[in-house]
């Protein structure tokens, strides 16, 4: 029974991974089922048995992300380009079908984006996203030795929910700065719980490593360094967007059972890939629990 329900998720997750790279493509429910080898009869009530969405829905959603990262995250293309990229078929579909979901149309959404809503719109997407995600064991992680890594740092303080305004300004002051992720490695610094008790006490640095001399221009940017040491590393690919599991499982399983002592910095993130320059399913990041 094990494995056969280990077979059936990772059917469900190809289909997943497929969607993810072909959001450009035919994405019907015959294409779909097809990919994971299921009768296209029973298909559309198995998906949404198991994710709780219908494949319809959850490829309308995984679209609709990839074109709301491009407008907030993304300047080089146009609303147009956006929206024939996500399947519509003209620019004011897309308006009707974005102002629809988030509240806002896609320009106004591009210059000034209300992150509430949109995180609402998306939590079943990201509740579908969490159904078949994997599991680590100690084989996943490596204990290594880090070189200290001098960073700038722009600090968010304050609710999650409003991350991704933060997130914009980082990318925009860092492309102002000539800090290229390809060449100026990013990371992510929690200095609290991902969910404390209070969303004011939420606080988290991202950062862009670099030994240059830092301007500021305008923003409240501090010059400081990642600390090195003896670090246990877990690579996480896909799912990056929530890096709680693979936290919880280095502090909650790993760490007790190694013997290890927690150094004396949060724990943090390396983030290689990002999504929508890469598919989702292969977006990576390395989270770093510091050691003694």
């Amino acid at each position: 029974m094990k494995a056969a329900l280990e077979n059936y998720h990772a059917r469900m997750q190809r289909v997943l991974d497929h969607i993810d790279r072909h959001l450009d493509d035919d994405l019907g429910l015959e294409a779909v089922s097809g990919v994971a080898a299921f009768s296209k009869f029973h298909f559309h009530r198995q998906f949404k048995a198991t994710f709780g969405l219908s494949v319809h829905r959850y490829v309308q959603l995984a679209r609709m992300k990839r074109a709301s990262y491009r407008l907030a995250y993304r300047d080089v293309q146009s609303v147009t380009d956006i929206a024939m990229d996500a399947g519509y078929e003209a620019p004011d579909a897309f308006a009707r079908a974005f102002r629809q979901r988030f509240g806002q149309s896609p320009s106004l959404f591009r210059k000034s984006p209300d992150w509430e809503p949109w995180l609402a719109a998306f939590g079943p997407f990201d509740n579908a996203r969490s159904k078949l995600m994997k599991t680590f064991t100690t084989d996943d992680v490596m204990i290594r030795d880090v070189p200290p890594t001098p960073v700038a740092i722009m600090e968010h303080r304050g609710n999650p929910a409003t991350i991704g305004a933060t997130v914009q300004r980082f990318i925009a002051w860092r492309k102002a700065a000539g800090l290229h992720p390809k060449t100026s490695p990013t990371f992510n610094v929690w200095r609290s719980e991902r969910r404390p008790a209070s969303p004011a006490d939420y606080s988290m640095d991202l950062c862009v490593g670099t030994d240059q001399p830092i301007e500021a221009n305008g923003e409240q940017i501090k010059a400081s360094v990642i600390p090195g040491g003896r670090c246990a590393v877990l690579r996480v690919i896909g799912n990056t967007d929530n890096l709680e599991p693979a936290a919880l499982y280095l502090y909650r399983d790993w760490l007790p059972a190694s013997g290890e002592e927690a150094g004396d910095f949060p724990i943090y993130c390396q983030r290689l890939s990002f999504f929508p320059e890469v598919p989702e399913h292969e977006t990576v990041a390395e989270l770093f629990l510091p050691l003694k």
